[in-house]
């Protein structure tokens, strides 16, 4: 986990919030890439729609749809993996944006009237129940998690995809020679480029958990430097439910893998039959990730909503 964290970047006092983000740059490279990946596999799908027609080039569409579909699956991949290390910046940016609040918050506050013992326990607010106390929260159980687990879910799921590739690569150049092994190739291709797709979605959900773990552990020592009470919102409904759905998603790209593997051992006709329902299997797997990942933005806007309304009352009333 220390690697991980390490490369939370957390920055050192006093870094400069005007650099240019590397980490930005980098994502919008990557994802380039991605895209440049995508438009090839596009083109080549035109053409293969245009030679199905053709006699003479008729024989090649298996082939190019062979490594095409690969490519399409890694230059998405290539995508997720632009999107993680935008992620990444994201969370340099917030934790120096928390120095700067810790660095001007008690300046600004205002000279709390009454006593100034903190009444700890439960409140409600507008955004939901929150926990009142002394200090900066400790992080949560599914916190430490998603800051152990983004990194490896990243790296799988990136050799996965680049896996399926290359398999899907060495089908391309068996359909005509080996048509069985190429079948077999297929189930592979698709079973391992999804399955990685998976990861990569669920190493995106795992950095968003850190980005919340950050805005609770932030939101709390920039209270806590005022030294006032300080507010944290519970876990609210739509958090559990990304975690909850993050978590079915994977299973169903892991289903999908193993359904696959074993779809080697049937017959053409019994292979066709399951390929019928394991694309829309393997989709809506990563549908419902997608979906935790919606929730997970809609938990961050909650957070942020929160610790600007309790910034402004700790200026207001210095508490």
């Amino acid at each position: 986990m220390a690697s991980a964290d390490a490369l939370l970047l957390r920055p050192a006092p006093g870094a400069d919030y005007r650099a240019k983000s590397r980490l930005r740059t980098a994502g919008l490279t990557v994802a380039l890439f991605g895209v440049a990946g995508a438009m090839v596999a596009l083109v080549a799908n035109i053409v293969a729609g245009v030679w199905s027609g053709q006699a003479g080039r008729a024989a090649r569409v298996p082939e190019i749809d062979a490594w095409s579909f690969g490519l399409n699956t890694a230059a998405f991949g290539v995508v997720k993996v632009s999107i993680a290390i935008v992620l990444l910046g994201i969370l340099r940016r917030l934790w120096l944006r928390v120095e700067s609040v810790k660095a001007a918050l008690p300046v600004l506050k205002a000279a709390p009237e009454g006593p100034g013992a903190v009444q700890t326990g439960t409140i409600n607010t507008a955004y939901g129940r929150a926990t009142v106390s002394s200090h900066a929260p400790k992080s949560l159980l599914i916190h430490r998690m998603a800051r152990a687990m983004w990194a490896p879910s990243l790296a799988m799921g990136f050799m996965a995809v680049a896996a399926g590739l290359v398999l899907a690569v060495v089908q391309a150049t068996k359909v005509v020679p080996d048509p069985e092994l190429a079948s077999d190739l297929s189930a592979w291709v698709r079973g391992i480029g999804f399955l990685g797709e998976g990861f990569l979605l669920s190493g995106i959900s795992f950095l968003l958990g850190s980005i919340l773990y950050s805005l609770r552990k932030g939101g709390g020592e920039a209270q806590e430097s005022a030294g006032g009470a300080v507010h944290t919102l519970r876990m609210p409904t739509t958090a559990k439910l990304f975690v909850g759905l993050m978590m079915v998603g994977l299973m169903v790209e892991i289903f999908q893998f193993v359904v696959y593997l074993v779809t080697t051992t049937f017959d053409q006709s019994t292979v066709a039959s399951y390929y019928a329902w394991l694309g829309p299997v393997r989709e809506a797997g990563l549908g419902i990730i997608l979906s935790g990942i919606v929730l997970a933005l809609v938990t961050i806007g909650n957070v942020l909503g929160f610790q600007f309304s309790r910034i402004k009352d700790i200026i207001a009333t210095g508490r």
